[in-house]
């Protein structure tokens, strides 16, 4: 077997510049969790399928199983990894765990980048938007209604509102904290 030639690749990787090289046949994918070891963006399909490989090309969702990573020279990709943990959580993060919309967690990588693109072009989405923003990413639980309602909590957090009430006894976690500025002082 012969190895493919390197070209020269420069990306921005949530927020980090990287210089790489890598095969013309690889896959963004491919890149990112076997040569950068972000494993936070799964590979499901590997036909654009099912979107758990979905990550965020200068903003915009992409399956990255279907992206050249020599495509994305010069260009800004965020992953599910650009998402803060404790103490400081993203809002995003802790409405899907709020509303139990994580289920088994495979599709929430790709699911989580659609809902970040669609709540940064669309403050105000309606469950439809964010139903069709996620249409691309298949959730084999079939937990649908947590995730559309996680996203917008979201959004309403966002917008300084207070999300829709959980049913009676529905409450997977206990009161949002408060950010982690407002803690430390």
């Amino acid at each position: 077997m012969v190895a493919e030639p390197q070209e020269p690749l420069q990306l921005v990787i949530n927020g980090d510049n990287v210089r790489t090289s890598v095969a013309p046949s690889r896959t963004l994918l491919e890149l990112l969790r076997y040569d950068l070891d972000l494993t936070g963006t799964k590979q499901g399909c590997d036909k654009g399928d099912c979107g758990a490989c979905t990550v965020l090309v200068d903003g915009e969702p992409v399956l990255a199983c279907l992206t050249l990573a020599l495509m994305c020279h010069g260009r800004q990709v965020t992953t599910v990894e650009s998402l803060s943990g404790a103490p400081s959580l993203d809002g995003l993060l802790d409405a899907f765990d709020r509303r139990g919309a994580g289920q088994c967690g495979f599709c929430t990588p790709g699911m989580l980048m659609s809902a970040k693109a669609l709540l940064a072009r669309d403050k105000r989405p309606t469950r439809a938007a964010v139903r069709a923003a996620i249409s691309g990413n298949l959730c084999r639980c079939t937990g649908y209604g947590a995730i559309v309602d996680a996203v917008m909590d979201e959004a309403a957090r966002a917008r300084g509102e207070r999300a829709s009430p959980m049913p009676s006894g529905e409450e997977h976690a206990p009161p949002p904290l408060p950010p982690y500025r407002e803690r430390s002082s």
